[in-house]
Order: structure tokens, then C-alpha cells, then sequence
């Protein structure tokens, strides 16, 4: 039995979906070769890191996840949070390689975090955000790594400060750009924009650009000897052989900061993989599993931590191209992992003439595609409130940090969710002391009410009671004027939450102080047991609380005439 568990995924394969399986694994090896080229080198953890996390993330991931069809691998967002981990810890870190160390050390941190998420079977709520909040912060991700690939674009190295930094040494940039790796930055990204739809389905476009690219340096440019020949930087020599383990490390005053950069890097990696595994779901009409899916991005990212390579999550587009070419099951991901470690193995010291350039173009057009230009086009004619939130996740994103941005996204959203909530919920909330032809009672409770001649009130709450609602209930009670007998009917009362039902505890001590007659009636299950662990129902006679609706409507008639 322990086993079978780890290798469940043999059970997915049919012997009529291995060739699409094996087709769609070398089809996304090809696609992924370029983008861990690309996501690597902008990290600032090196091409080799881009390329292990691919196969290594891939391959767990795979193996343990729970979408079978799922890709993994380095992705444009988690490369943003990779690259600002990097340079914050080489930067504070005793020295620089410490500072990487400490940085793989937050991957397998992320990886942990993502593993007790499932345990704890958070996958369904992981992506349970509003969407304005998602579309604002994927969008600010994007303009990241946009702006962050100005310098490689020109032909110069990132400036230090990340975003702020490269946006103040913007003029310096331009003055300072190198025509040869501009043309070839511009080429490459040219190509990803207009290759044709009939090419694409034979050859990938960053593929293209990438071969091209290089060949256009290595001759039309001159590349190959001369002064230019220096002007244009390349990877360098990747090596071929199987990684190191990477130990993992610590300094004492930086081990806050890691925890927080990899509950960032976590909390990231389960929404792009979930939001992945729906797109999956969409095209291959299955079910994923969120919670196994976070276990197995989890390992995933905690190996690829130890031998050295950059966070990875499920990837929209190598998943959608794994599917289109015929993959039903995870052995189209692991296909696709021992394709690349093949390459890496084998094929690595052909990437050593790629040129910088090249891959800044591929990064930078990645940037443009993560941002949701759909919905800011249409955003503002949506909901004005919702495009407020969203540009304002948008700048924190960019210009602040990115938890902060999510944070006080969801934050404000939800608020403005309450109060809309609040307010439609209003008329669920009802002092009634007369009967009319709207209201919901049957003929004999309503004839009870008439009879009452307005000393007899029905207080009657429907539906959820939220904490937005409490202060509704209090505004109503409040607005009581003259009344002998107030009957709290809660027979529709779906939930009560914790506010509401002080509210209502308020209303009914308020009602006893000002020697009213006052039932309570109607609780049932939930509302039930919040009531009797607040002891709400000690406050009035027994009797007055295990009566329907209709016996305390006809109760509170009697006493009230009596009493007249």
C-alpha cells in the first residue's frame, strides 16, 4: 500500500493516450527549453537554475500532484519573486554566495508552506479571491518583468534597486543601450508577436526566436570576432553534469525576512497552479485535485530548492500546449522533465552562444502576456469601484510589494463586498406591527398582528445574519416606538453569525428594560447553538421561547389585551 500511493499516476495511463502523453511531454520540453533559458538568466540565478527548476519542479509535481495533465515549471510571476528574493539576500547575506544559498533555502521554505496547505486542505480556498484583486496582481507582475528586462533589452545588466532602481537609471539605460543586442532584442520579440498560426503548431516562437537569434549574432551581426563580438553578452558555458545539493542555510537576522519572502513565493506558487489546474479542468473536461496539486508543487519546489533550482508553479501555457497535442495523464510531464534533463545533460554547451538579448526579448514578451489587458480595457465600465481596486493592486504591486498588494486588495474588496451585501440585505430585516398583502405570514398570523392594533410587533429576520447586518438590526430595533409585545421570529434565519447575534441579544435586553412582553422564536440548528452558548434564551421565560410563531403571536394578543 505505501507503494501504490506515490505511484498512483501509473493508474491515469491508457495504452490509448501514451502516444499523446509522450507527443504532448517533448512537444512542452520544447516549448519549456526557452523559457527556463529565459526565466534563469532573469532570476539572476543563472540559466543552469532556470533549467533544473524546470525539470526538477516538472517532474514532482507530476509524480504527486493532482492534475495530471498540468505543466510545471518556472513561470514569469514566480520568476519576479525569485529575482527579488535573489537580490535582496546576496545583497544582506554575508557574502554573495551565502545570499543564493539562502535564497534556494527560501524555495524549499516555499515548497514546506505549500505541502502544510494541503495537509490542511486550504486548495480551495487558496484561489477564492475576488477577481479584480487577481487580475490587478497578476497585471503588476507583469509590468515587473517588463520594466526589469529594460536593462538586458538594452544591452546592460539590471540595475540595482529592482524596479525603482531601473525606472531612476532609465535615462542612463537609453544613453547607454548597444545597438547589436537592441536589434536582436527587437527581432526576438518580433518574431514571438507575428510568427504565423500555421508555424506555431510545428515550432514554438521563443524557439525560433531563440535559434535565430543566436545564428543572427553568430554571423549577420559579426558577432563572431572584433570589438562587437564583446558588446554582445552571452550565457557563458552551462555545466552538463548533475547538480549539486545545495545545503540549506540561514543567518539569524535574515531568517524573518525568508520566511516571509517564502510564504510570498508559496502563496504565489498555489495561485498560479490552481489557477492553471482550472484552466486544465476547462479544456480536458476532468476534476483536478487542489490539495493533492498543492502537496505535489510542494515537493516539487523543496527539490528543486536542493539542487539548486529557481520556484516553478504549473504553466498556462506549456499546459494548454501539452493538452492540444494530445496528453491526457502525468506521463506527459514526466515525459517532459526527462526530455530536458536529457538536454541539459547532454546538449548543454550549445547554449553557451545565446545571446543575453535574446532572452531579455523572450522574458520581456512574457511580462506583456501576464498582464490582463482584456479586463483594463473593459474594467472601468465593469464596476468603478472594481477598477479602482484593481489599479490600485497594481501600483502596490509595482511599487510597493507584492504581499502588501494582495493584502489590502482583498481587504478593501471585501469591504465593499459587506457593505453591498449589507445593504441588500436590509429588507431581511423587518419591524412589523400590521399585516399587508406583501408580507409572508399566513392569514391567521396576519390576522394576530391586526388584531394587535400596533401593540403587538413582530421582529422578524430572514436569511444570513452577517456582521454587516448587525448594525441594521440595532437601527431597527432602535426606530421601536410604541409597542407592548415584541415576538423575535428567526424560523428563517439560515446562519447567525457571532455580531449579529450580540445585536440581537442588545435588542432583546433593550426590550426587557423597557418592561416589553418579548418571545423569542423560530431558532433552529446553528442559530440554535449560538443562541444557547450566549445564553440568550436565559434572559426570558422558558415558555417564551419553545412557542411557533403563531402560539407567541397569539400570546402576546392576549397579554397585551389583558394588560389593557
Amino acid at each position: 500500500m505505501a507503494i501504490a500511493r506515490p505511484l498512483t499516476w501509473l493508474n491515469q495511463i491508457s495504452s490509448q493516450h501514451i502516444k499523446g502523453d509522450v507527443f504532448g511531454g517533448v512537444t512542452a520540453a520544447v516549448v519549456a527549453l526557452p523559457m527556463a533559458l529565459a526565466f534563469g538568466v532573469a532570476s539572476g540565478a543563472g540559466a543552469v537554475a532556470g533549467l533544473w527548476g524546470a525539470v526538477l519542479v516538472g517532474l514532482f509535481a507530476a509524480l504527486f500532484g493532482g492534475t495530471p495533465t498540468l505543466i510545471s515549471e518556472p513561470t514569469g510571476p514566480m520568476t519576479v519573486v525569485m529575482t527579488a528574493v535573489i537580490a535582496s539576500l546576496t545583497s544582506q547575506a554575508s557574502n554573495p554566495e551565502t545570499g543564493l544559498a539562502m535564497a534556494f533555502t527560501v524555495v524549499m521554505m516555499a515548497g514546506a508552506f505549500q505541502i502544510l496547505f494541503g495537509i490542511l486542505k486550504l486548495g480551495r480556498y487558496i484561489t477564492m479571491m475576488p477577481y479584480t484583486v487577481i487580475s490587478g496582481f497578476m497585471s503588476g507582475i507583469g509590468f515587473i518583468l517588463i520594466i526589469l528586462q529594460i536593462g538586458p533589452f538594452l544591452g546592460q545588466a539590471i540595475p540595482k534597486g529592482g524596479v525603482m532602481g531601473t525606472l531612476s537609471a532609465l535615462p542612463q539605460l537609453l544613453a547607454g543601450a548597444r545597438p547589436a543586442e537592441v536589434i536582436l532584442a527587437v527581432v526576438t520579440l518580433a518574431i514571438i508577436w507575428f510568427t504565423p498560426a500555421q508555424v506555431k503548431r510545428f515550432a514554438p516562437p521563443q524557439l525560433v526566436a531563440l535559434v535565430v537569434g543566436t545564428l543572427l549574432s553568430l554571423t549577420v551581426l559579426n558577432a563572431g570576432s572584433g570589438p562587437e563580438a564583446e558588446a554582445i553578452r552571452r550565457i557563458g558555458e552551462i555545466p552538463s553534469g548533475f547538480p549539486r545539493l545545495v545545503v540549506p542555510q540561514f543567518e539569524p537576522g535574515l531568517f524573518q525576512l525568508m520566511v516571509v519572502d517564502a510564504l510570498v513565493l508559496g502563496l504565489l506558487g498555489c495561485i498560479d497552479a490552481l489557477l492553471t489546474s482550472v484552466v486544465a479542468d476547462s479544456i480536458t473536461r476532468t476534476e483536478h485535485n487542489s490539495n493533492k496539486e498543492l502537496i505535489g508543487q510542494g515537493l516539487g519546489n523543496i527539490v528543486s530548492g536542493l539542487f539548486g533550482g529557481i520556484a516553478g508553479a504549473g504553466a498556462t501555457m506549456g499546459t494548454v500546449v501539452n493538452i492540444q497535442t494530445g496528453a491526457r495523464s502525468a506521463l506527459s510531464g514526466i515525459t517532459r522533465a526527462l526530455v530536458l534533463m536529457l538536454v541539459i545533460l547532454g546538449a548543454s554547451g550549445l547554449a553557451a552562444s545565446i545571446p543575453m538579448a535574446v532572452l531579455a526579448g523572450i522574458a520581456l514578451k512574457v511580462g506583456i502576456d501576464i498582464i490582463d489587458w482584456s479586463f483594463l480595457r473593459r474594467a472601468h465600465h465593469v464596476s468603478i469601484k472594481g477598477a479602482m481596486i484593481m489599479y490600485g493592486v497594481i501600483l502596490l504591486t509595482v511599487l510597493v510589494d507584492l504581499i502588501v498588494a494582495v493584502g489590502v486588495g482583498i481587504f478593501v474588496a471585501n469591504i465593499l463586498t459587506i457593505e453591498k451585501m449589507s445593504t441588500l440585505e436590509t429588507k431581511s430585516v423587518k419591524a412589523i406591527s400590521t399585516a399587508d398583502d406583501d408580507l409572508n405570514l399566513p392569514e391567521n398570523e396576519k390576522a394576530l398582528l391586526d388584531q394587535g392594533g400596533g401593540k403587538v410587533l413582530l421582529f422578524q429576520l430572514i436569511g444570513p445574519m452577517i456582521f454587516g447586518l448587525a448594525k441594521t438590526i440595532s437601527r431597527e430595533h432602535n426606530a421601536i416606538k410604541e409597542c407592548q409585545s415584541i415576538v423575535f421570529d428567526l424560523s428563517e434565519v439560515s446562519h447567525m453569525g457571532v455580531t449579529a447575534s450580540l445585536a440581537l441579544e442588545n435588542a432583546v435586553k433593550e426590550a426587557i428594560e423597557k418592561q416589553r412582553n418579548v418571545y423569542l422564536v423560530g431558532a433552529e440548528g446553528s442559530t440554535l447553538k449560538r443562541l444557547r452558548s450566549l445564553k440568550v434564551f436565559g434572559l426570558l421565560p422558558s415558555d417564551h421561547v419553545e412557542m411557533s410563531r403563531a402560539e407567541a403571536l397569539a400570546d402576546a394578543l392576549e397579554t397585551t389585551a389583558g394588560v389593557v
